[in-house]
Parts: C-alpha cells; structure tokens; sequence
C-alpha cells in the first residue's frame, strides 16, 4: 500500500505542508528538520505523487529536449552535456527525436507541452509559425542550430560558416585547389552554412567552386562511404575532400581504404564537430572543433534561467566559435 503524505509528516512531527515544502525545495524548513523529514521518508519508502505535486507547484521538474536523431556521437554528445547540467539543477531531461519531419515535429511538441518546464529544440527544418502553433506562449524555448527570426527564443547556433571557411582555407594552404565537398541535407541550415563557408574560401583564393565536386550526402556514414567512391570516380580527380560532418568523413575513410587509396598522400580527408573517435581513427582525423557537450550544457544553463524568469527575459541569441583540431588526415603531424 502506498504510504501517504500524512504518515510522514505524523512520523516526523511535522504538518503535511513542512513535508510538502521538503520535497518541493522550499527554503522555509530549516536543516534540522528537513534531515529528518527525509530520513523518514526514506525509511517509509515515500515517494511524492509527481502529478498531484506539478499541479501544486505548477512545475514538472523535467526539460524536453527534441532532437533530429539520437544515432551517433554528435547527439550523444549533445545529450551528454544537457543531461549532467540539468541533473546539477534538480532538473530531469525527457529525450525525443523527431527526424525532421514536420509532422513527426509536431506531434513531438504536443506531447512535450505540459510535461515539461521548459524546452530545448534541435531541428534545422523549424519555423516559427510550428513552434508558436504547438507550445504554450509562456513556455521557454531555447533554439540549437535553428533559423527562426524574431526574438520570441533564445536561441544558440555553431560558426558553421566560420568553420567551414577555417578549414577550406586550411585545406588551400596545404597546396590543395582540387576539394571536393561531401554536402549534408539540402535546405538544413548546418549544411546550408557549411557549403557556404566552402564557397567564400574557395573563391577568395580565386578557386572556381564547381558542381561536379560537390557530392550530396545525409550525415551518415553510408551517404560519405557513396560519395567518396563517386569523387574518386571524378576526372581530374580531386586530391582533397571535405565532409560536411565527421560521420560521413568516417564513412569516405572506409571507401578510401578500401580501394587503396592514401591518406594524406593521395587524398587529404577532413570532417566538421571533431567527434571523440575522430582522434582515434588512422590517421587521425583533421576536423572543424565544436564542443558538443558544452552545447548541450550551455542550452540546459540559457533554458533554466528562462524558467526562474518566468520567460520574461530579453531573449539572447548567442554564437557558439569553433576551432581546428588539425591531424593526420589532412597531412599535420600527429602532435596537432
């Protein structure tokens, strides 16, 4: 049988609202008693009824965080930093992913609203009219990688463009003009930015960008593996490929060995995020550096001062720089 509110406070001394206010976080109870208040419960196995003390409190103690996908180390990564910063803030996470769908976005909002007190959205195919249609006006948002105009959300997007931009030019210092580009999704913002930053150094350099090197891919190692195989079929043959994330980057390692290709020497290979495998694959893997964790951190952080402002902030939207791990896939040394 369920243990009751009124046994606990009946065992610690206390009326139902000490005990109420011990476990809802209040600081009216002193130390004293709220060591004992808990003591007591644990020893009685009480739990709090979570639908009956959100409706008190007007507050679920949980964030939303939608995602595009939840495969790989890039969203893995983004999780890992989200959930630990929200844990240090009494907050749970609740994780979904919507696979960019619209539909699929939207039924995932709906079922978000109400369970959480605040949400955090990865999803580069997001509109403002589907966010004000599906969510609560008062409820906070914080936007990743998203392009909404106005200021109703907070919003935290990586350089993409900035980059990009780094590591073409890189690429052009290493002596390459012949690059090809191994593209993300058409229309999704990062690989939108990306391509962009790959423009803008190519044509600074006097480089004539050129279709033909720009090979469509999906974020996925199998998309990479294609397009790799599809760029060494290209005549003249490009003698580097840039890959719009590390994954594909990943996947065009394994079509370049497989038809004995060598990286550097052959074929200077670079990615974008800097995955933790990237610095143990052979040869090391030249990236474009994100700090995924802290994105998912710094999103937990600008999503929990919304809620203790009761969204009433001025909404900040903020620049997340990236960096270049240079290795031995695009010919650095090692030590890089």
């Amino acid at each position: 049988m369920r243990v009751t509110i009124k046994e606990v406070a009946r065992k610690a001394g206390v009326s139902t609202a000490t005990v109420s206010r011990v476990f809802n976080d209040v600081d009216q109870v002193d130390e004293k008693t709220r060591r004992r208040v808990q003591a007591i419960a644990r020893k009685l196995r009480y739990t709090p009824n979570a639908v009956g003390r959100s409706l008190s409190t007007r507050r679920t103690d949980a964030i939303g965080l939608l995602l595009p996908d939840i495969h790989g180390e890039f969203f893995s990564e983004v999780i890992r930093g989200a959930d630990q910063t929200a844990q240090q803030s009494r907050y749970h996470l609740l994780v979904s992913s919507s696979h960019n769908h619209r539909e699929e976005i939207e039924a995932a909002l709906r079922v978000m609203s109400g369970r959480v007190d605040g949400l955090i959205l990865m999803s580069p195919q997001i509109d403002a009219q589907t966010l004000k249609s599906n969510l609560p006006l008062n409820l906070p948002v914080v936007l990743l990688n998203c392009f909404v105009d106005g200021v109703s959300f907070d919003s935290l997007n990586i350089d993409n463009f900035g980059g990009a931009y780094q590591m073409t030019r890189h690429l052009i210092q290493h002596g390459h003009q012949h690059i090809a580009m191994i593209k993300g999704h058409a229309g999704n913002l990062d690989a939108d930015e990306r391509l962009r930053g790959y423009h803008q150094a190519l044509q600074e350099s006097r480089i004539e960008s050129s279709e033909a090197l720009e090979i469509p891919g999906n974020f996925s190692e199998e998309s990479g593996y294609e397009a790799a195989k599809k760029i060494l079929a290209l005549s003249p043959r490009p003698n580097a490929i840039f890959a719009s994330n590390d994954s594909m980057a990943i996947g065009a390692l394994g079509a370049l060995r497989e038809l004995g290709v060598e990286i550097p020497g052959e074929m200077a290979l670079v990615g974008f995020d800097d995955i933790p495998i990237a610095r143990f694959l052979s040869p090391t893997l030249t990236s474009v550096r994100v700090s995924i964790s802290e994105l998912g951190a710094t999103a937990i952080q600008k999503l929990v001062h919304a809620i203790r402002e009761k969204n009433k902030h001025a909404k900040q939207h903020a620049v997340v720089p990236t960096s270049l791990a240079l290795r031995e896939s695009c010919g650095c040394p090692k030590a890089n």
